[in-house]
């Protein structure tokens, strides 16, 4: 009770009631109100606190509660404080003019406490009593003054000089003190001076306080300022200079602050908002903080486009190596239960189906070693989906095991946000109330406009707070999923392998790396959403009771027809997933194999093939889009529909019912936070659904069996290098053993060489070895490090040196050994650079010949103690294969104590090796020394016999590049093809002895020439320190546009999409926000209504026009949304459409400098992530931006139309808006497109890992290129967790700037109350409510369209590429042209890229009508440049060629291409059909095909395939020997039937056998044609009408091989070399 209560009771009570006078009793109150005054409290309080126009508190409560909150929080924190600096304390650092400062600042404040103190103690001695709390305060403040001195202090010893808590302190104490502060200048203001002395005193140290606080923003000047952080003892992290992201930091906060502290290290303002909590108590300290100091990265992406080096790197804690440990450690716990709960599911259904037969293929079934049939019966067994199980529902569980504690987190944060959501609708009815009751005090109002800042501000610290979380969880999940795919490439088994091409692969990497990423962002909104849904309902039946359940109701109903949607949308998805898949493995065959295409003129096929698949893509997103349009319909008008029925059913079922502003805005309120959780709910299970197709096919490949090396044993134990014991082996454990019961001891330092006929399992053997098969029984025993030159080199993108040195350090004088012992030197001196000249992607830019010397260099280099060589003789010349054996592989050469295994098809070397090995059907037949099978005359010596007979003195150049096994571990396939061709025949006619005297006659000429041509090659190679010589680099760096995207990229698009599409779609969304704009301003009407009219006298038409105008309006808005979003489906899968078309002419017409110059996953990335981009992210942005954008500029129209005066606040908060805008697009743009940059290595690596497998587990460097993909990973990974950050730094802004809105909005109701109404406040106020979350997705979306718009932009620069010249143009060449196959070279001179010098240099000749031309040289003379010019791959320098007489140039590229036939070296496959392979436009009959087969010799085992010519070829025709590849490639020639036919090294990449069916063939089914040959062996070629000769470009000689042989020239010494004495010593 009140004093003044109190009095007047006294007064009413009768005197002869008291003991005392009532005057006594009235003396003892005035006493009592005396003392009570001079201790601070009013004796008016309640009566003051309430009900006054002026309100406020209690001094006494404002001098001991306010007080004592910040010091206890002080003194509370301190000692762990304390303890904290004694454990992290290091070196203690000079004092500094800040310290010094604030320790001075701290003096004075200690001085006034001491001064206060004695001030009391004056005052005690006179008569009048002083309050207890006058003693306590100041004595309280004197030992906390010293506290903070010692804190200060102390903090010298640390790193972080500035303490986050002291900064806190000094916060709560200004904010604490700020109350006491108004009330002391309101009493001084009023006269009262009774206590000046002590409000001076109070007023100084308020200042003082202000002032420290001011000071710890700065940061102390000491080593931190330039970035160097001294690490703490005990701290395991190396100090850096570059600054490092953390995840929570120290104690968890905005990334925004973790981007102060980046920036300021030291300055304990930043560390206060940085430590604080979650979350921190911004905005406003943030703001003001990073307005005036923040230089960090978003405004120094404004400045100047953002590079690599100015991203900062992540923590540690957040770097892949780290994370995907913790992922393995969990994930092999639930893996086994997963396993387990399988193994259960299968025997479940084993005794289910006992009486079924077992899927999957019997042994007994499979045709013997036909592995065609076995990939059949595994498609048609992968096909059939209901019968395809594995471990499933263990990747969630392990990332919900990994990051709980985040998740946890964000649930509570969330949680947090979703209440305080429900709080502004309730503050607003009080708004409407204070509007309506004229009586109510205007602080009230003001009350209620700060409760609505504050409500909105800390909900938005929680909502972005659980957003950084969410989305650091999301860049977490993706990491771990791209690093466990690449890990778990290196060691899946060969089956599982051969499930997955690299496309598919790579987009388990980027596509559903991708999709994971993006519903752990939104995994919260799943219970959120529902949660927000549940508390409408639950206000709305507040405001306007059972009413709600017709809306509720309505609301039921729909949601299972959304559910339909999303279902089917679901089903959409996983074929579009497929269709994904397909697309790009067709266009990674077509990259691989972009020359073959060029040479056969097949682009427009493949083109076909690709536009197929398209159109069903297309289709589905055309009818996804449609779902979504529905479904967004739907969920656009249920708040309509649910608040027109819920209004109207309030209205109509009581005559008593009247809607008011109150519960009308309210409701309003209440249906825009409903429309939110509706619209998010489909898109996140949506969302969900896709992520769960991910996630099974994650499970799947992380699940998969990984490659049993059990049986390959590393024993030190036993006398022998290498043992076979009882090994057999297979490709697959569905199939037949490929090596059958294997015993083979191999002893240190032996040459043991290992021969057999084609598809005996040579190099199935030496996989055997490497431990790439599937182990049946028996083992292998090893002893030492093992070496592996694969029979198809495998070079990696980067320098000769890089290639070479593979890792290890640089020994230069071994270096330099290898490179002479491989004849490298001369290549060096030809390759522009030296040993740093580039190398492309899979070696594209070396010949044959160059790549399988520098694979055999990489392997010497090593110096391990095995060499497994699987015939590395492959693609060079006859004297360098000898070089080679001579100086790396023989007697003397460097691996002379090296154990060596190596296959060959070379007999000549067999007598220097010290054992042979013959296989036979995958078992050893017979081993021994060349002696001892030649005397055991069984297949071997029989073999020999035969190739003794029939073949030419040739012996020298038999090198064979790849034989007819995969190189990749895939099971090899027999020939099925008569049987004497399958014996090994060689081409000989001259005795062995003679071979060998030829050889040895010739070795000392030939070295001689060999050693002077490689004499001081080595000092022309540059150093790594010089400059770049031209053509050097070969790889481009990724071109990468920088600053704004142009407008011509949007109008690119738009132009895509349609203009009349465009307009229609504006259209549509502007009669939307009319709609908009026209309900809520009938609402108001409305509401207004209940003023005129009560209960008895409202007119039923008035009331029924109401609802029928108000529920037409909202139809209206969910019916223009509905032909918005179907328009800019068609419009957006149109510009989808044109786009792609596009992209792929464009790099299907691009020349072959192009994709020598630009890496396949470049190329990959545009067709993958970027093409997804634009079909998915862009459109769903674009059509939220206008939606967002009107909705925003509706609100700011309807508050001004309410408070026109509201313009002067929309102004400036615009204009922080637009600057915030254009800051952060600037930063976000940039950093979306590094990460673009810097995704594209790690796709592309994982490309070249996956095809040098084999290689890379040999070396066993697994480790190492696990190494180089998490650097590469965490460079992407820092530009994603950037972004991250950035947004946080735009909400923290935006947010802030919705806020201000709704607090200036408030304001202005409270201001102009007088003049309006409460249904105009409530109308302002529930649209203010909702422009914080619509300004904040509107910038989102800017900045997402802008970097998705990126998407078009790359996509944009590769449609710009230069072409290289029209297919067909105006001129077409006569009709059966070319009638004769007559070629003229006249002075033609031609350059590979135009910085480089020219590589045919004045090529001048005539080849006749049905010649045949052989050309030879050595490696880089310029022999497959002739061929290219021929094609015109490459366009002339100078001169021209003619073929009958047209000049090529002046003719269309398929027209000239069509009529030429080539046979390549490198034999290339496509997947799809056989005759696909070799009829892709369907020209030819079945007939033709067949008669193709038989004259390659392919036609018995084509026939005997399951399915003959609709026989799929797997990826590259892996599932096919090389020997069998080269024979299609034949088949193909055949097939052409043109009149001119070039064989480029055609048989160079097959054994002898092959070669010779290859030769026989072409003799008699050629021999119209006019033929040019570029052999390296020279009896293919002894039978020319005339050889060519190049040397250097220039043609050395040309004539025939008889002129040639008679006069001695390189022609002659060439032959000389390789035994050929004259024209008719071979014959062929």
């Amino acid at each position: 009770m009140g004093m003044k209560q109190l009095i007047v009771g006294v007064n009413k009570m009768n005197s002869t009631e008291l003991p005392y006078s009532q005057e006594r009793y009235k003396e003892i109150i005035k006493e009592v109100n005396s003392y009570i005054k001079k201790i601070g409290y009013n004796p008016d309080m309640n009566s003051s606190l309430l009900d006054s126009p002026e309100a406020d508190l209690p001094l006494c409560f404002e001098q001991t509660v306010l007080v004592w909150i910040p010091l206890g929080f002080l003194w509370l924190l301190a000692p762990w404080q304390l303890l904290h600096i004694y454990r992290s304390r290091t070196k203690r650092s000079s004092t500094t003019k800040l310290y010094l400062a604030k320790q001075v600042l701290v003096g004075f404040l200690f001085i006034l406490a001491a001064i206060e103190l004695a001030l009391v103690f004056t005052e005690d001695s006179g008569q009048a009593s002083v309050p207890a709390i006058r003693y306590t305060n100041p004595s309280i403040y004197l030992g906390t003054w010293l506290l903070v001195l010692l804190i200060q202090h102390s903090r010298r010893w640390c790193v972080q000089k500035d303490s986050w808590f002291l900064s806190l302190f000094w916060i709560l104490s200004i904010l604490c003190d700020t109350f006491q502060f108004q009330t002391l200048i309101r009493m001084l203001l009023q006269g009262n001076n009774s206590s000046l002395a002590y409000s001076c005193l109070f007023f100084i140290s308020y200042a003082l306080q202000i002032l420290i606080l001011i000071l710890s923003a700065f940061s102390e000047k000491d080593k931190l300022s330039d970035g160097i952080v001294e690490a703490p003892q005990g701290d395991a992290r190396v100090a850096e200079r570059q600054p490092v992201f953390e995840e929570e930091g120290a104690g968890g906060g905005d990334a925004l602050f973790a981007l102060l502290i980046q920036q300021y290290p030291s300055s304990s303002l930043s560390l206060v908002v940085y430590h604080l909590l979650p979350p921190p108590p911004y905005p406003f300290l943030a703001l003001l903080h990073s307005s005036v100091k923040f230089k960090g990265i978003v405004l120094k992406g404004y400045k100047q486009p953002l590079t690599l080096k100015d991203v900062w790197d992540v923590d540690e804690k957040l770097k892949t190596k780290i994370l995907v440990s913790k992922f393995e450690t969990v994930m092999a716990e639930e893996l086994l239960k997963s396993r387990r709960a399988f193994q259960r599911r299968q025997q479940k259904k084993s005794q289910w189906n006992s009486g079924g037969s077992l899927n999957g293929l019997n042994k007994n079934q499979s045709q013997s070693q036909d592995v065609l049939v076995l990939e059949e019966a595994k498609k048609k067994q992968k096909k059939s989906k209901t019968t395809e199980d594995f471990p499933k529902s263990w990747l969630v569980k392990t990332f919900f095991k990994i990051f709980y504690i985040i998740i946890l987190k964000s649930l509570l944060l969330k949680l947090m946000n979703d209440i305080l959501m429900f709080v502004s609708p309730q503050l607003l009815k009080l708004m409407i109330s204070f509007a309506n009751d004229r009586n109510t005090y205007v602080w009230v109002g003001y009350i209620y406009s700060i409760l609505l800042f504050a409500v909105a501000s800390i909900q938005s610290i929680c909502l972005q707070y659980h957003f950084q979380l969410c989305f650091v969880l999301g860049l977490n999940v993706r990491t771990i999923v791209m690093a466990a795919v690449y890990k778990k490439a290196l060691i899946l088994s060969n089956r599982d392998r051969k499930q997955y091409t690299i496309g598919e692969t790579v987009n388990l990497m980027s596509v559903d790396a991708q999709k994971l990423m993006d519903v752990a962002n939104y995994i919260q909104m799943l219970w959120s959403t529902v949660l927000q849904i549940a508390f409408s309902i639950f206000f709305l039946w507040i405001e306007l009771g059972p009413s709600v359940l017709a809306g509720v109701g309505l609301m039921a109903i729909l949601i299972p027809v959304n559910a339909i949607f999303a279902t089917k949308s679901r089903a959409i998805q996983v074929k579009n997933m497929e269709n994904k898949d397909k697309r790009l493995k067709i266009m990674n065959e077509i990259l691989s194999g972009i020359k073959i295409l060029k040479y056969f003129a097949w682009e427009p096929s493949f083109k076909e093939k690709i536009h197929d698949i398209r159109k069903k893509e297309l289709k589905n997103l055309l009818a996804y889009g449609q779902m979504q349009a529905m479904i967004m319909f739907f969920l656009y008008i249920t708040p309509v529909l649910v608040s027109v029925v819920t209004f109207s059913v309030y209205v109509l079922v009581d005559s008593n019912n009247i809607l008011d502003a109150e519960k009308a805005f309210t409701a309003i309120s209440l249906f825009n936070i409903l429309r939110y959780p509706m619209t998010i709910l489909p898109m996140v299970i949506s969302s969900v659904l896709q992520a769960s197709v991910s996630i099974r096919r994650l499970e799947k490949y992380l699940g998969g069996d990984e490659l049993d090396t059990s049986a390959i044993r590393h024993d030190c134990n036993f006398d022998t290098v290498v043992q076979f014991s009882e090994a057999s082996f297979t490709w697959d454990q569905n199939s037949e053993a490929t090596i059958q019961d294997v015993n083979l001891d191999v002893r240190p330092g032996q040459l043991v060489a290992v021969v057999g006929t084609v598809g005996s399992g040579k190099s199935s053997l030496m996989s055997a070895l490497l431990g790439e098969m599937e182990n049946i029984h028996g083992h292998i025993a090893i002893k030492g490090t093992v070496a592996y030159v694969p029979q198809q080199s495998w070079i990696q993108n980067g320098t000769v040196k890089d290639n070479i040195l593979f890792g290890s350090e640089l020994d230069e004088k071994r270096y330099q050994q290898v490179l002479e012992a491989c004849a490298l030197l001369p290549d060096l001196e030809v390759l522009p650079g030296g040993d740093l000249a580039e190398i492309g992607e899979k070696g594209i830019n070396l010949s044959g010949g160059q790549k399988q010397r520098i694979s055999l260099a990489r392997a010497i280099y090593q110096n391990l103690d095995i060499y497994i060589l699987d015939d590395p003789l492959s693609a060079v010349d006859a004297h360098v294969g000898k070089h080679i054996f001579d100086k790396v592989l023989g007697p003397n050469g460097l691996l002379k104590d090296k154990t060596r295994l190596l296959v060959t098809h070379s007999i000549h070397f067999l007598p220097q090796v010290d054992e042979i090995v013959v296989l036979e059907n995958g078992s050893i037949s017979e081993k021994g020394s060349y002696s001892t099978l030649l005397a055991k005359k069984g297949l071997f010596a029989r073999n020999l016999k035969t190739f003794i007979k029939q073949t030419g003195p040739e012996g020298e150049a038999t090198v064979n590049e790849n034989s007819e096994e995969d190189d990749y571990g895939l099971m090899p396939s027999v020939e099925e093809i008569p049987e004497d061709v399958i014996s090994l025949t060689m081409k000989r006619e001259n005795s062995l002895h003679r071979t060998l005297s030829h050889r040895s006659r010739s070795n000392s000429r030939h070295l001689k020439s060999l050693k002077d041509s490689l004499k001081t090659r080595s000092v022309n190679i540059p150093k790594e320190k010089e400059e770049l010589v031209k053509g050097q680099k070969l790889i481009k760096k990724e071109f990468m546009e920088t600053g704004k995207v142009k407008f011509s990229v949007y109008l690119k698009y738009l132009q895509a999409v349609g203009w009349s599409s465009v307009f229609i779609i504006i259209l549509a969304h502007i009669f939307n926000a009319v709609a908009l704009i026209g309900s809520n301003l009938w609402l108001s009407a409305w509401t207004s209504d209940s003023k005129i009219f009560n209960s008895t006298n409202y007119p039923t038409s008035r009331r029924d026009m109401r609802i029928g105008v108000y529920g037409a309006l909202g139809l209206g808005q969910g019916i223009f949304v509905l032909i918005a979003n179907l328009c800019s489906t068609c419009g957006f899968t149109h510009a989808s459409n044109i786009l792609h078309k596009q992209l792929l002419n464009k790099i299907l017409r691009a020349p072959m400098s192009f994709f020598d110059t630009t890496p396949s996953g470049r190329i990959v990335n545009r067709f993958s992530s970027d093409v997804s981009t634009m079909d998915d992210t862009l459109p769903a942005s674009l059509r939220s931006w206008i939606l967002y954008f009107l909705g925003i500029i509706s609100t700011l129209l309807m508050i001004c139309l309410a408070t026109p005066v509201f313009v002067v606040i929309i102004i400036p908060l615009s204009i922080i808006y637009v600057l915030v805008q254009i800051f952060y697009v600037a930063t976000s743009r940039q950093l979306r497109r590094l990460d673009s940059v810097t995704r594209s290595p790690v796709y592309s690596f994982f490309s070249e890992t996956v095809s040098g497998l084999p290689v890379i587990r040999a070396f066993q460097h697994q480790q190492r290129f696990l190494k180089h993909s998490e650097v590469l990973i965490d460079n992407n990974q820092k530009c994603v967790f950037s972004w991250i950050i950035s947004n946080r730094w735009l909400a923290i802004r935006l947010d802030l700037v919705g806020n201000l809105v709704v607090f200036f909005a408030s304001l202005m109701m409270v201001i102009y109350r007088d003049n309006l109404s409460g249904d105009t406040v409530g109308f302002v106020l529930s649209n203010a409510l909702s422009i914080t979350q619509s300004l904040s997705w509107l910038v989102r979306l800017t900045s997402e369209i802008e970097t998705n718009i990126v998407a078009v932009e790359r996509i944009n620069e590769y449609i710009n590429v230069e072409n290289e010249a029209p297919w067909v143009t105006d001129k077409r060449p006569p009709v059966g042209w070319p009638s004769k196959g007559e070629i003229q070279f006249r002075n033609y001179e031609v350059r590979y890229r135009p910085e480089l010098d020219l590589v045919l240099k004045g090529i001048t000749c005539d080849i006749r009508s049905m010649e045949k031309i052989g050309v030879v040289g050595r490696t880089g003379a310029g022999k497959s440049s002739l061929t290219n010019c021929l094609f015109r791959i490459l366009e002339a320098a100078g001169g021209q060629i003619t073929i009958d007489g047209v000049d090529i140039a002046s003719i269309g590229l398929h027209d000239l291409r069509e009529k030429l036939t080539i046979i390549p070296q490198d034999p290339i496959l496509f997947s799809g059909s056989l005759r696909m392979n070799l009829d892709p436009f369907n020209n030819y009959s079945d007939e033709e095909i067949w008669k193709a087969l038989e004259l390659a010799h392919l036609k018995s085992f084509v026939a005997n395939l399951q399915l003959g010519l609709s026989h799929e070829v797997t990826e590259a025709g892996d599932n096919l020997s090389i020997g069998q590849r080269q024979l299609l490639c034949l088949a193909r020639a055949l097939l052409r039937k043109s009149k001119i036919l070039i064989m480029d090294e055609a048989t160079a990449a097959v054994d002898l056998e092959t070669d010779r069916l290859i030769q026989m063939t072409i003799q008699k089914e050629f021999s119209h044609c006019t033929t040019i040959t570029i052999a390296h062996r020279l009896h293919t070629i002894m039978d020319s009408n005339k050889v060519m000769v190049l040397d250097h470009g220039k043609i050395v000689e040309y004539g025939s091989p008889e002129e040639l042989l008679k006069k001695p020239g390189p022609f002659y010494f060439m032959a000389k070399e390789a035994g050929i004495e004259n024209a008719n010593s071979t014959t062929l």
